[in-house]
This record gives structure tokens, sequence and C-alpha cells, in this order.
């Protein structure tokens, strides 16, 4: 009657084991470690910055804990922090010789002490809170107005080319605070002009002003663009803020929206705080300019690179080290892009960027290709105040259509990297840091150690409770939630999902929640043997009708938990994970687990005549 099927004992045996694998490594702890990743395009990190790395820690005399290469950085570990601080200055100096344009960004970071076979198998420790592990916390303000502002200039810039295409003449279109202002000679062709902007720029509203001597449209962004333009504000930032982050090898940031016009960024086990600002603060944006034909001879050349460039041009070295002058004037830029998205050449099949163009974007690529056909055409990328000619290609042809290609020597992770860039390298509005907090590395330990010993006293305290109370059922339910706490913690580093003090707290509730489910099985057992059951019916009756009540109870409990991590955010949202993870492992270890535990014991004895359940033996 209480006897398992070997497979179900297998099942439990298994989810045990798996249990306990994965949560090991949330026992080893972290280590201090550097992070050397790249800080231009151009520039990648590899094993020959790993190597070079190490080797410029063993020249300095300083011991390497172990290292760590992914795509994007290198990470090495060190005993303490005293080492890891004198190897970031050792670092920092030999990778950057030129303080003014670094090549690496050398930053301080916390990594997992797990050794390399649990890594191996993707048992990884489950990511810790801000408040858990220490990092800083930044708060950000939009600048809406500096965003509306920017607008108004590319509206200025749509309003000229409507204005030249239409053969409309004006006396100037020039933004003047938060308007547009177009200044024409005669009502008539200001009365044209009005037409064929309201046609095709609608996100302006138009009216008439100043008097015969000086006429002039006066154009205001209307209030539902405004609107939409300072709600894509705050989502491209935070989408920049997100790539950006990525820099820095953070696990679960929390990059998210406060108010109408905050962001909040939170990131967990940095430690060094200029250098989060520092890479937070990057733009990547893309110009295309004409290459100055007239001064592409090798005396101008050689006269550029020393020093002596030509008036209006700058001196560049593209990617295949030709030295080329390009002007100054700007064609177009990275504003006009709707999409970047890295691809292959479909002539030479090379690794390429393709890009998409607005509207006006397209017109002005458009007149400009087919003014300069036989011309060169750079294309920079401009990042942190310097530019890098990609490529300059000849152009052949009027391009029409919104479609452009960038390639010319780069490798798949490059074109990756530049299409990620282009697409949200730019932010859409200014910010500034209103809010900067850093918690340290000892008060996160404080908070897991305040936390540890709230949970242990709290199992301990219900496990003598139950043991006392229902004798070897309450030791069967002791261990059933301890098996309980092992796979929600095992769960928890499976997923990656991200511990906070509410999650800690979530944790203890789930203890307190999942002792329930044993007292509910072991009433209806006690229930069963008052009934006048024998002691096998009574245990098989007990757990099956035990059963329903459980589901239900666990069910509704799930809906609430569901409810918070829907609509919850912040730390409801990482109490709420850990809320439904607990209910569904407590399900699992209240029947499946105890019950195995209960027929391993009674199960196979034929002439069963009492039970410890009580404070006496029922027979």
């Amino acid at each position: 009657m209480n006897r398992y099927p070997v497979w179900v004992y297998a099942t439990v045996v298994v989810a045990l084991l798996i249990g306990l694998l994965y949560t090991l490594p949330n026992f080893f702890g972290e280590a201090p470690a550097v992070q050397i990743s790249s800080a231009r395009l151009t520039v990648r990190v590899d094993t020959e910055t790993l190597a070079r790395a190490e080797a410029v820690l063993q020249r300095a005399g300083i011991g390497i804990a172990g290292t760590l290469l992914d795509p994007n950085s290198v990470r090495i570990r060190f005993a303490d922090t005293d080492t890891q601080l004198k190897a970031r200055d050792v670092l920092d100096a030999e990778l950057n010789p030129n303080r003014e344009d670094p090549s690496y960004t050398v930053a301080l970071n916390l990594v997992s002490r797990s050794p390399a076979w649990l890594t191996a198998i993707h048992a990884l420790p489950m990511y810790l809170g801000l408040d858990l592990r220490g990092g800083v916390h930044f708060l950000f303000q939009v600048d809406m107005r500096g965003a509306l502002t920017k607008r108004l200039d590319s509206l200025a810039g749509e309003v000229r080319t409507q204005l030249r295409d239409k053969n409309i003449r004006h006396s100037g279109v020039s933004r003047e605070g938060q308007t547009l202002v177009v200044r024409f000679r005669d009502a008539e062709t200001r009365d044209r002009a009005r037409r064929v902007i309201a046609d095709n720029v609608p996100d302006l509203a138009l009216a008439d002003a100043g008097d015969a001597s000086s006429l002039r449209l006066v154009g205001t962004i209307r209030p539902e663009a405004e609107k939409r333009i300072q709600e894509f504000a705050i989502k491209q930032n935070i989408s920049t803020l997100s790539n950006r982050v990525n820099e820095l090898g953070v696990a679960e940031p929390v990059i998210q929206q406060q108010g109408a016009d905050r962001i909040v960024v939170q990131l967990p086990g940095v430690q060094d705080t200029a250098q989060a600002k520092k890479i937070l603060g990057r733009t990547a944006t893309l110009e295309v300019r004409m290459v100055d034909e007239e001064n592409m001879n090798p005396t101008a050349l050689a006269a550029a690179q020393s020093g002596q460039v030509p008036f209006g041009d700058e001196y560049y070295v593209d990617r295949n080290g030709t030295p080329l002058l390009v002007k100054k004037q700007v064609v177009l830029t990275g504003d006009r892009l709707t999409d970047a998205q890295p691809g292959f050449d479909n002539q030479t099949n090379e690794p390429a960027v393709h890009l998409t163009l607005d509207a006006a974007g397209a017109r002005i690529f458009r007149d400009v290709t087919r003014e300069n056909v036989g011309r060169r055409m750079a294309i920079l990328l401009i990042e942190k105040g310097k530019g890098e000619v990609i490529t300059a290609p000849v152009i052949r042809t009027e391009i029409g259509g919104g479609r452009v290609q960038i390639s010319g020597r780069m490798n798949t992770q490059e074109a990756n990297e530049l299409a990620l860039l282009l697409r949200s390298g730019a932010l859409a509005a200014p910010m500034e840091i209103v809010e900067e907090r850093t918690v340290g590395p000892s008060l996160g330990a404080e908070n897991i150690r305040k936390g540890f010993l709230s949970t242990a006293w709290g199992f301990i305290a219900i496990a003598v409770f139950i043991i006392l109370y229902y004798q070897i059922f309450g030791l069967f339910s002791a261990l059933a939630l301890a098996t309980n706490l092992l796979l929600l913690i095992a769960v928890l580093s499976l997923l990656q999902a991200t511990l906070t003090l509410p999650g800690l707290a979530a944790v203890a509730l789930t203890l307190g929640m999942a002792i329930d489910a044993n007292v509910l099985i072991n009433e209806r057992i006690r229930e069963e043997l008052r009934a006048g059951q024998t002691p096998q019916a009574a245990i098989h009756a007990g757990y099956d009708r035990a059963f329903g009540t459980i589901v239900d109870s666990n069910v509704t409990t799930l809906i609430a938990g569901l409810a918070l991590l829907i609509f919850g955010s912040g730390p409801v949202r990482g109490f709420a994970v850990v809320h439904c993870l607990g209910i569904m492992t407590s399900i699992f270890s209240a029947v499946v687990v105890s019950r195995s535990m209960v027929n391993l014991w009674y199960g196979s004895r034929r002439k069963l005549e009492a039970i410890a359940i009580g404070n006496t033996s029922w027979k």
C-alpha cells in the first residue's frame, strides 16, 4: 500500500544530487578581480591580451589566483583586495600608456571562487543584488528640454530639405529657444511654405508672426509629439545604458525608469565608481563626410601628417593604414539612423553592417551621392570625442532608398559590435547624475550574514518544534524542509536569478509556508487513526486526502505571487521570484520527498501495529 516504484525513489535521489551540485557554488564565495575590456571598437580582447596581462603581473611580482576569458573581457582573480588594487594600477599603466586615449578599460570587479569543474557544467552561484553584494547606485536625471532641442534641430534640417525640394525660397531657418523660425520676404511664399511644412513635417504646429518687413513662420512641437519624444528619450537612454553596462561585466544590473524623467542604475559587484561613471558616459555615433580629393596628393598628405592640415580638413588614417584628408563639414549624422544590423556583403561575402536611414536621411544621402559620383565618401565612427574612419569607398552611383552598407577589413565580431554601437550608442537626451551611492562589500557581507542567520535560526526553530510535536513524522517533515531549502537555492542558481534582501525574506517565509503542508499531512494521518484506520491505511489516506488541500492552498498563494511578479518592480519582483519558486519546490518536497521517506521507513512492514506521530504511539 505504502510503497513507491523504484523509479520514484531514483527520481528523488537524482533531484537531491542535482540540487546539491548546483547549490555548492554558493558556498565558495567571491574573490576580488580585475576586469580588462576594450575601450575602443578597433581594440580586441583575446588570448593575446590575457597573455600580455599575465606577463605584466609576473614582471611586477603579483600573484594570480585564476583567470577567465570570455568574448568581451579578461578577468584575473587575486587573493585579496590589496593585491587587486596594486594589479589594477600596474595593468592600467602598462595597457594604457596614453591616459587621454585609453585602449582598454581596467576596472575592479568580483568573480566567483567556484572550481573549474563546477563552472564547466554551468553550476554557478546565484547572482546577489546590490544590497547583498555591494556595488554602486546611480540616479540619472534626463534632460527632457535637451531632447526637445535635439528634435528641433533635426526638424530644422527636414524643413530646409522640404523647402529646397519644392523650390521655395526663404531667408533662413533657425532654432530660437524651443521654437523653429523660418523667415520669408513675401506673404505668398510664406503661405506656400506653410502648406508644404504642414504636409511633410506633422510634428510642428505652425503660426504666422512678424510684420510686412519681417515675415516669419514659427513652429513649435505639438503636445502629442512632445510626449512621444520624451518617452522615446527615456527608452533610448535605458537601452544605451544597458549596452554600456555590458562592458563592466555586471551580473544582473538594475536599469529602470523612475518617475517621468529619471533612470536608476544599480551595478552589483562594481567597486570602481569612477570607472563605472566613465563607461556609462560613453557615446558613439556615425558621421558621413566627403574626402578632400583636391588635397589628396603626397605633398599635402606629408604636411598633414606633420601637423599642417589644410583649412577645413581633418587628418585620419583608415583601417588599411591609408592616410586621408576628410572635410570637417558633416554631410549626415547618426541621428538619421533608424537601424543598424550586422550581415555580409552580397558580392564579397565579407562581414558588413547594413544601415537604414529615415526619410530625411535617405533624401540627403541620395542627393549627396548623386552630386559626388566618382568621389570618395568617408564614414567615421565618433566615440568619446575621437573619430575613426571605418571605410572610405568611392561613390559609383546614386544610392537611394535609405539602405547603406559599411564594409571593409572587419570580422564578424567587429561588425556585431559596430552595429550595436550605432544602433544605441548615442543618448537620445543629455543626462546628469543627481544621486550617487556606493554600498561597500563589507556591508553586503553583513547583510548576507544576518540573512543567513535569520534563515538558519528560523529553520532550527521550526525543525525542533515539528520533531517534538510529531516525533518520527516530525523528523521526516524537517528533512523534507531541508530538501525544500536545498532545491530552492539550486533552482535560483540554475536560473541565475538575483537574490536581494527581500529575496532572503521570501526564503524565510517559504520555510514557514512549506512546513504547513507537512502539518496538514500529519494531522490528516492522525484523524484517520482516530477514525479507526490501521496505521498503513492511515498513512495512505492521510497523504492522498491532504494532497488536494495542499495544492489548493499553494495555487492561491502562487496566484498572488505571480501578480507581484507581473505588476511589481525592483525589490517587489525579487521577493516574488523567490516566493513563486519556493511554492513549487515546497509542494515537491512536502508531498513526494516526505512520502518517499515515510514509505521507506514504514512501507516494508507488513504488520505495522503502531506509528510515532504525536505524544504517544498510535495503534
